[in-house]
């Protein structure tokens, strides 16, 4: 329990035991449920936690409260991490009101089944507010950043953005830093698809006087708030931040991924500038899809297999695919003893995403990299260079 204002607690959980964020993403430093308490008049809780943490919460909230029974539960997202706790809640305070979007109340049954919410919630929409007393509250909407019933709220009084899930990040603040990379992780991989409805977030958010940002993920932010904007601004445009490379590679003996290092240190010869080497049977997708993101190049190196591709290689364009990827210039390494096909199954996959340009002729190898492949991997690398 954090006190962050005169009237306002950070009462969240750290949960350094989680190896998987949404049962996909590898969190090694853990995570944070982040919840809060405003003491007013009228007391309002910002978001439960996760169940696992639910308990240790319950006892923080009791003893930031200090006798008093709350009168609110903003609800900002329906994510059971951050709405587990709903039903334990109410059971603890029966005279509490779900605050929440249409969606989100119409949503509360799907995981609540045996609680009774009749007279129990306060349907609110863009621009609607909550008095508290010398605090008021107003809404926004932020639908599909990154579920369909989000808002934020915004404390007029103090000056406080409640951003749901954005401006979130992986990992405990306590165990040092986490922004940019582990948010910029966490953006790509939850809510990176959503560039359109995050920009419309933005835009809201950019009419208000702003002195923090309370996440339901990660550190609350209250320094150099321009930073973090500007981040969001970037990322959910899909604008790259590098203007460098990064090879990916899909490599089952080793030899497709001697190749691709070798077309990396071509690229960094001819002035590529940042040039990256990831293996993708070692590293994890949400990293590769940040870095993805991040730099401007994108090269693809896998074998065939099966008939088809890699999955390694599959897996990684699907995941970008998923995420919305776009706007790129990627260039295709392929290997194959006898049935070369990777590069086709790349170039189908890449069809379906938006403005990804390929450059160049696929490179095929026959197995490994010989004498007679430096000339077509030095005219990849150019062709990657002059398509950006």
């Amino acid at each position: 329990m954090e006190r962050l204002t005169d009237d306002l607690y950070l009462i969240g959980a750290e949960d350094p035991d989680l190896d998987l964020f949404e049962n996909q993403y590898p969190v090694p430093d853990g995570i944070t449920y982040n919840s809060y308490l405003l003491l007013d008049e009228q007391t309002a809780i910002f978001d439960t936690v996760d169940r696992r943490c639910g308990a240790k919460w319950l006892a923080d909230l009791e003893e930031a409260l200090g006798g008093r029974t709350p009168d609110y539960l903003i609800v900002h997202h329906m994510e059971p991490d951050h709405s587990a706790c709903i039903a334990d809640l109410l059971a603890r305070y029966p005279s509490l009101r779900i605050v929440a979007t249409d969606r989100a109340i119409r949503m509360l049954p799907l995981y609540f089944a045996d609680t009774d919410f009749t007279d129990r919630t306060v349907t609110v929409g863009e621009g609607g507010t909550l008095s508290l007393g010398r605090h008021t509250l107003r809404f926004l909407t932020a639908p599909m950043v990154h579920w369909p019933e989000v808002m934020v709220s915004y404390d007029e009084t103090d000056r406080t953005l409640f951003s749901a899930d954005a401006f979130g990040t992986f990992g405990i603040p306590s165990r040092g830093e986490a922004w940019p990379d582990e948010a910029r992780r966490y953006y790509y991989n939850i809510c990176g698809k959503y560039g359109v409805q995050v920009q419309a977030l933005l835009r809201k958010a950019s009419a208000l006087e702003i002195a923090r940002i309370c996440p339901l993920h990660g550190p609350v932010l209250t320094t150099n708030l321009a930073s973090y904007f500007g981040w969001y601004d970037l990322w959910s445009r899909c604008t790259p931040e590098s203007d460098g490379v990064l090879v990916a590679v899909a490599s089952i003996h080793g030899c497709t991924a001697a190749a691709a290092e070798q077309l990396a240190e071509m690229l960094r010869k001819k002035g590529a500038g940042e040039v990256e080497v990831l293996d993708l049977c070692r590293c994890d997708p949400s990293q590769a899809v940040s870095e993805a993101f991040r730099l401007r190049r994108l090269v693809l190196a896998a074998s065939s297999y099966d008939g088809g591709l890699f999955p390694p290689m599959h897996a990684f364009l699907h995941h970008l695919q998923q995420k919305g990827f776009g706007d790129r210039s990627v260039a295709l390494v392929e290997n194959g003893s006898w049935a070369p096909v990777a590069a086709r199954v790349m170039g189908e996959m890449l069809s379906g995403m938006k403005r990804i340009r390929c450059v160049g002729t696929p490179v095929t190898l026959r197995g490994r990299l010989r004498q007679e492949n430096l000339p077509a991997l030095e005219a990849l690398a150019e062709a990657l260079l002059a398509g950006a």
